[in-house]
């Protein structure tokens, strides 16, 4: 996913091409170490996402399921696709 203007595709491509070199001043960390990393202002870190109002046609066996499962059903529809989207699904 391209989230700047500025950042096209061949640029993407061309950076996923120069090799990572770790040295002392920039060690290679384990996933644990990374695990260990928080921010330093956690304040500033508001990473829930912002909600957008829209229209959306879903077939209606698919809504009457969801609706099925009771109060909730669309932030549960939600969680499905950011699952999706996570998974790299779309």
């Amino acid at each position: 996913m391209i989230t700047s203007d500025k950042l096209t595709a061949e640029r993407i491509a061309e950076i996923e091409k120069v090799p990572i070199v770790y040295d002392e001043d920039s060690p290679k960390f384990t996933g644990e170490e990374l695990r260990e990393f928080v921010p330093y202002h956690k304040e500033y870190f508001d990473i829930t996402p912002k909600k957008v109002l829209v229209s959306l046609k879903i077939d209606a066996d698919i809504l009457a399921m969801m609706k099925a499962t009771g109060k909730g059903y669309q932030t549960r529809m939600n969680n499905c696709l950011r699952k999706a989207v996570l998974e790299g699904r779309f």
